[in-house]
């Protein structure tokens, strides 16, 4: 049996050209799971293994690769830095149990980085951090440190300090790293291909500034052991693996995040990394027991039906009684969850993050979300994006791929059929960009049909419809990139000829006001008398605190003293909630609404299902109509950094485009312009900032929310 303290399963995560990919090919060779380092400007590394990212030199898929460390294996997943890409941040870190985040020296934390840290606080993912580019021209390590603190509401604690920053020709380079622990200063005379450590004694220049950082370190270690403060403040030595055992402890629980400083490039910093991997991100015995519910339906068993039943008039009580807690255990049930799809000539390769239990090639398992069972005929390793070796059994905390499945979607929980359970699934964001695509002829098009559900089924980001009236499909994805990325994969991986129009921005409805309604239903169908009334509520409504991130767009409720009976009011609810769902006056989904059922009429002979239904649907349309309808516009955050000559331009461009400019910076030498403007009015905005900056400005566009647009947009829509 594998000894699972000895396994890491980490996520590389940061913003983009931050140095991911460059950290990971380092990490590769560095463990002698590669003979040479890959290099993103060359093409040539093992996890940015597609044409399209290898061509853009930027991540786009998350790639899981394994490697040994010491004592320790490391399961790795890369992933995008790329604010189009998030879902593959979002499904990776909801499986992991530890990330390394990568920040550069010079740029510092940037708007995905802010992003990525959200993402990782949401699933309370430890991590620790990585500084890189320290040989760059304007590298400050203090200022990045000092942002990890206040824009991401961290507590970083600087476990290294560098020997000089900036690149060779500066009068006091970046030339190895000083060991805060064990106050060694470390080099690496190999560079790129070594993976030789020097150590030697903290050099006199460096020795003062090197003990004010470690006593500043000691001191913020000390609020998390009594034992370290003792011994600190009594003035005696503090033995390394007391240090190492307090780090590790406040890390797993999330209470700090260890920093640490180096250039990936130049293979400085990568090997105490992936040390400090080992000595503090959990291994998955230390993660807490994942919690899920007990399936409804058939896919429960009947001791689980009958505490649904017992619980099912203690509201709150009822909640907490159906939930089910799995250690990460062998001997327990098997459970797992789905978080990654990828197509392969001999059958899809579902990627799943084992839970508990053990998951044997040849067994069949349930899908208890969806009441269905699934045969697993093989079990692989992954590596990069394919499969590597095939396996016997796979255990609680392992990453591995399976072959055989044929339903189960990203998100999904694999259980034991004979102790079933539903993990919470993976929650993406909504598509903010659409473009028509059409096949160029019947035979294209039927192909195109069964691609595009390949590829809905791969990245759940990704929407495709066809319109009936125009014959047209409509792809809707994360951004400008993402659907590029999508068009050119149809044309080089699938060989389809389609005509692509303009990409159009997807909008949403709410309403202007509060508006009390009676929708009434008086019909004769088929000989038969339907007769109902229903009064509702419409009103703007946007939800806060911790419901707010699973709230429906449109909350539907019922007001105390209805006086409708249960058979009625359940049908009325769900007419509500249908409407809803099928858009606003304009054709957009609606958002930020709440309907609520405040009455109606029950005929004592002539009221149906039917009447009350139509009622509904009749009380739901004039309360839009009568609220007034605002059209809602995707807004992004941009995060633009250019020399100052350049600043003016780029101003007067972004007024033009409706932005709105909240402040400016100075990073280093150059600018910081933080906005916000319409995606609407972003299109193309890349090239447009590039040719007004020649080439010098750097920007990052992240979805902001929506607005309401201005009137001239709305009555664009109603002249249509």
């Amino acid at each position: 049996m594998p000894d699972f303290t000895k396994l890491r399963n980490l996520g590389v995560i940061a913003h983009i050209d931050a140095g991911k990919t460059t950290v990971t090919e380092r990490m590769l060779y560095l463990s002698g799971a590669r003979h040479r380092a890959g290099e993103v400007d060359l093409g040539t590394t093992t996890t940015d293994d597609d044409a399209e990212e290898q061509e853009r030199g930027i991540t786009i898929y998350s790639a899981c690769v394994q490697m040994p460390w010491k004592d320790v294996r490391i399961n790795l997943i890369d992933t995008p830095g790329h604010v189009d890409f998030t879902a593959e941040v979002e499904r990776s870190l909801r499986v992991l149990d530890g990330a390394v985040v990568v920040f550069s020296a010079r740029e510092g934390v940037e708007a995905q980085s802010e992003t990525v840290w959200r993402q990782a606080n949401r699933y309370h993912v430890p991590r620790l951090a990585f500084i890189n580019k320290l040989d760059r021209e304007g590298a400050d390590w203090e200022a990045v440190l000092e942002e990890i603190e206040n824009r991401l509401g961290a507590t970083p604690i600087a476990l290294q300090i560098p020997a000089g920053q900036g690149p060779p020709h500066q009068d006091d380079p970046f030339r190895g790293v000083v060991d805060l622990i064990r106050m060694r200063l470390l080099t690496f005379p190999g560079g790129k291909e070594g993976r030789e450590v020097k150590e030697e004694d903290v050099p006199e220049e460096l020795a003062v500034e090197a003990q004010l950082w470690r006593e500043r370190m000691v001191e913020q270690l000390c609020d998390f052991s009594d034992e370290l403060m003792e011994l600190a403040l009594s003035g005696e030595p503090i033995p390394e693996t007391l240090l190492k055992k307090v780090i590790r402890a406040a890390t797993v629980h999330e209470q700090v995040q260890p920093v640490l400083v180096g250039s990936a490039l130049h293979g400085m910093g990568v090997q105490p990394l992936l040390d400090a991997v080992a000595d503090y991100l959990p291994h998955p015995l230390e993660m807490p027991p994942v919690v899920g519910e007990a399936p409804a339906g058939k896919a429960a068993t009947k001791k689980q039906r009958r505490a649904a039943k017992a619980h099912a008039d203690d509201g709150e009580q009822g909640a907490k009684g159906n939930r089910i807690a799995r250690k990460p255990d062998p001997a327990e049930p098997f459970c797992g969850l789905v978080f990654k799809i990828l197509p392969f000539k001999t059958g899809d390769l579902y990627w799943v993050r084992i839970y508990s239990g053990v998951l044997k090639p040849n067994s069949r398992v349930m899908n208890a979300g969806r009441d269905l069972k699934e045969n697993v005929s093989q079990i692989w390793r992954i590596h990069a994006t394919k499969k590597d070796e095939q396996l016997e059994a796979a255990e609680a905390g392992e990453i591995v791929a399976l072959l055989g499945l044929r339903d189960s979607v990203t998100g999904d929980t694999l259980c034991d059929a004979a102790a079933p359970i539903v993990l919470e699934s993976i929650e993406f964001p909504d598509t903010v960009i659409s473009m028509a695509i059409e096949a160029e002829n019947s035979t294209e098009k039927k192909k195109m049909g069964e691609v595009l559900a390949m590829l809905r089924k791969q990245d759940p980001t990704f929407r495709a419809e066809e319109n009936e009236e125009t014959g047209q499909t409509l792809i809707s994805g994360m951004g400008e990139l993402h659907l590029e990325v999508i068009q050119h994969r149809l044309a080089r991986d699938f060989g389809l000829k389609v005509k692509v129009h303009k990409p159009r921005v997807s909008y949403r409805e709410t309403i202007g006001g509060k508006a009390e309604v009676t929708g009434e239903c008086h019909r004769l169908m088929n000989g038969v008398q339907h007769t109902a009334a229903v009064r509702v509520r419409v009103e703007p409504f946007t939800p806060t605190g911790p419901l707010a991130a699973v709230a429906p767009p449109v909350v539907v409720s019922v007001a105390p003293g209805h006086g409708l009976p249960d058979e009625f009011l359940n049908v009325v609810v769900e007419e509500l909630e249908n409407a809803a769902g099928g858009g606003g006056s304009v054709g957009f989904p609606l958002m930020r609404m709440k309907v609520t059922v405040t009455g109606g009429e029950v005929h004592e002979t002539d009221s149906t299902e039917i009447a009350f239904r139509t009622a509904a649907s009749l009380a739901f349309d004039k309360g839009l109509r009568e609220a007034g309808v605002v059209l809602l516009e995707p807004i992004m955050k941009l995060e633009i950094t250019a020399p100052e000559n350049h600043v003016g331009d780029l101003v007067g461009d972004l007024q033009q485009r409706r932005a709105i400019i909240h402040r400016t910076e100075q990073r280093g030498a150059d600018t910081v312009l933080l906005a916000e403007a319409p995606l609407a009015n972003l299109f193309g905005y890349s090239s447009a900032m590039r040719s007004l900056s020649q080439g010098r400005a750097g920007c990052s566009m992240t979805p902001s929310g929506y607005s309401a647009a201005p009137d001239e947009v709305l009555q664009k829509f109603l002249g249509e």
